[in-house]
């Protein structure tokens, strides 16, 4: 028998919460396996295709030519962000 101090409600709300977990938990079951998130690895051995890929090496590294006075001025920005430190 529940606890005298627990009103109807209280209950109700229990079983309201646990009920639309298990719906919640089922409709992404059966999504994930209608594929709607990718191939999700239910059998052993398929693979995760709803994450991207892992490259196989490191993106190529953009630079740019300062001229002589766009250093000067980055270097007055860093002496003055640092506090001439």
């Amino acid at each position: 028998m529940p606890d005298e101090h627990v009103s109807i409600l209280q209950s109700l709300g229990v079983v309201i919460l646990a009920l639309a977990a298990a719906i919640w938990v089922f409709g992404l079951v059966s999504l994930a396996r209608r594929g709607h998130f990718g191939v999700v690895v239910w059998p052993m051995g398929r693979t995760l295709r709803a994450l991207p890929r892992q490259r196989e090496s490191a993106p190529q590294l953009e630079s740019v030519e300062l001229s002589a006075a766009e250093r000067d001025a980055f270097a007055g920005l860093v002496r003055q962000l640092s506090n001439g430190r």
